[in-house]
Protein backbone atom coordinates (compact mmCIF):
# COMPACT_ATOMS: atom_id res chain seq x y z
CA UNK A 1 0.00 0.00 0.00
CA UNK A 2 1.37 3.54 -1.02
CA UNK A 3 0.46 6.36 1.30
CA UNK A 4 0.08 9.74 -0.56
CA UNK A 5 0.72 12.83 1.57
CA UNK A 6 -0.90 16.11 0.22
CA UNK A 7 0.09 19.93 0.79
CA UNK A 8 -0.45 23.37 -0.54
CA UNK A 9 -3.61 24.67 -1.98
CA UNK A 10 -5.33 27.48 -0.89
CA UNK A 11 -7.45 30.66 -1.83
CA UNK A 12 -5.92 32.82 -4.01
CA UNK A 13 -6.95 35.75 -6.71
CA UNK A 14 -7.48 34.82 -10.65
CA UNK A 15 -3.69 35.19 -12.03
CA UNK A 16 -1.71 34.30 -9.16
CA UNK A 17 -0.03 30.49 -8.53
CA UNK A 18 -0.12 28.05 -6.23
CA UNK A 19 2.35 25.89 -5.45
CA UNK A 20 0.73 21.97 -4.71
CA UNK A 21 3.73 19.04 -2.82
CA UNK A 22 2.88 15.31 -2.54
CA UNK A 23 4.84 13.11 -0.69
CA UNK A 24 4.40 9.32 -1.28
CA UNK A 25 5.65 6.50 1.61
CA UNK A 26 7.74 4.94 -0.54
CA UNK A 27 9.18 4.93 -4.33
CA UNK A 28 6.47 4.42 -7.33
CA UNK A 29 6.98 4.66 -10.81
CA UNK A 30 3.92 7.00 -11.97
CA UNK A 31 2.89 9.93 -9.30
CA UNK A 32 0.22 13.11 -10.54
CA UNK A 33 -2.52 15.24 -9.88
CA UNK A 34 -6.14 15.13 -10.53
CA UNK A 35 -9.01 17.40 -10.19
CA UNK A 36 -13.02 17.32 -9.28
CA UNK A 37 -14.70 20.70 -9.69
CA UNK A 38 -18.33 20.83 -8.41
CA UNK A 39 -20.68 19.36 -10.63
CA UNK A 40 -18.08 17.56 -13.33
CA UNK A 41 -16.36 14.26 -13.22
CA UNK A 42 -12.71 13.84 -12.07
CA UNK A 43 -10.50 14.86 -14.64
CA UNK A 44 -6.29 14.42 -15.04
CA UNK A 45 -4.59 17.13 -14.72
CA UNK A 46 -0.62 16.11 -14.71
CA UNK A 47 1.41 12.94 -14.57
CA UNK A 48 5.49 12.18 -14.29
CA UNK A 49 7.12 9.15 -14.35
CA UNK A 50 11.00 9.25 -13.62
CA UNK A 51 12.92 12.58 -14.24
CA UNK A 52 14.47 11.58 -17.71
CA UNK A 53 10.09 11.16 -18.23
CA UNK A 54 8.21 13.75 -20.37
CA UNK A 55 5.22 14.68 -18.42
CA UNK A 56 1.64 14.50 -19.80
CA UNK A 57 -1.22 17.26 -18.85
CA UNK A 58 -4.37 18.01 -19.63
CA UNK A 59 -4.46 20.92 -22.50
CA UNK A 60 -6.59 23.43 -20.03
CA UNK A 61 -3.40 23.79 -18.51
CA UNK A 62 -0.47 23.49 -20.52
CA UNK A 63 2.19 25.85 -20.33
CA UNK A 64 0.64 27.45 -16.99
CA UNK A 65 1.33 24.21 -14.76
CA UNK A 66 4.45 22.84 -14.11
CA UNK A 67 4.64 19.13 -12.50
CA UNK A 68 8.31 17.63 -11.30
CA UNK A 69 9.63 15.51 -9.40
CA UNK A 70 11.70 16.60 -5.69
CA UNK A 71 13.66 15.99 -2.98
CA UNK A 72 14.46 12.16 -3.93
CA UNK A 73 11.96 11.01 -6.36
CA UNK A 74 9.08 10.08 -3.16
CA UNK A 75 7.48 13.86 -4.07
CA UNK A 76 6.18 15.41 -6.46
CA UNK A 77 5.17 19.51 -6.88
CA UNK A 78 2.93 20.75 -9.06
CA UNK A 79 3.72 24.71 -9.88
CA UNK A 80 0.11 26.10 -10.80
CA UNK A 81 0.53 30.11 -12.53
CA UNK A 82 -1.40 31.99 -14.08
CA UNK A 83 -4.83 30.90 -11.95
CA UNK A 84 -8.52 30.98 -12.98
CA UNK A 85 -11.71 30.54 -11.95
CA UNK A 86 -12.10 27.64 -14.03
CA UNK A 87 -9.30 26.14 -12.21
CA UNK A 88 -11.00 25.85 -8.52
CA UNK A 89 -11.70 22.59 -7.40
CA UNK A 90 -10.46 19.87 -5.30
CA UNK A 91 -7.31 18.29 -6.01
CA UNK A 92 -5.73 14.90 -5.65
CA UNK A 93 -2.51 13.36 -5.89
CA UNK A 94 -2.29 10.00 -7.40
CA UNK A 95 -0.27 7.15 -8.36
CA UNK A 96 0.12 3.67 -9.81
CA UNK A 97 2.35 2.04 -12.41
CA UNK A 98 3.53 2.80 -15.86
CA UNK A 99 0.14 2.42 -17.94
CA UNK A 100 -1.14 5.40 -15.75
CA UNK A 101 1.09 7.62 -16.74
CA UNK A 102 1.06 6.56 -20.43
CA UNK A 103 -2.66 7.26 -19.82
CA UNK A 104 -3.79 3.87 -20.23
CA UNK A 105 -5.60 3.08 -16.97
CA UNK A 106 -6.60 4.77 -13.54
CA UNK A 107 -4.07 5.15 -10.79
CA UNK A 108 -4.40 2.96 -7.99
CA UNK A 109 -3.15 4.63 -5.09
CA UNK A 110 -5.10 8.32 -4.20
CA UNK A 111 -4.27 11.13 -1.41
CA UNK A 112 -7.41 12.69 0.11
CA UNK A 113 -7.44 16.04 -1.79
CA UNK A 114 -6.56 19.32 -0.97
CA UNK A 115 -8.91 22.47 -2.30
CA UNK A 116 -7.91 25.11 -4.57
CA UNK A 117 -9.93 28.26 -4.82
CA UNK A 118 -9.45 30.72 -7.54
CA UNK A 119 -11.13 33.83 -6.67
CA UNK A 120 -12.11 35.99 -9.96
Amino acid sequence: QVHLMESGGGSVQAGGSLRLYCAASQYIYCMGWFRQAPGKEREMVAVIGSRASRPSYADSVKGRFTISREHGENTIALQMDSLNSGDTAIYYCAAGDRAVCNLYSDPTFWGQGTQVTVSS
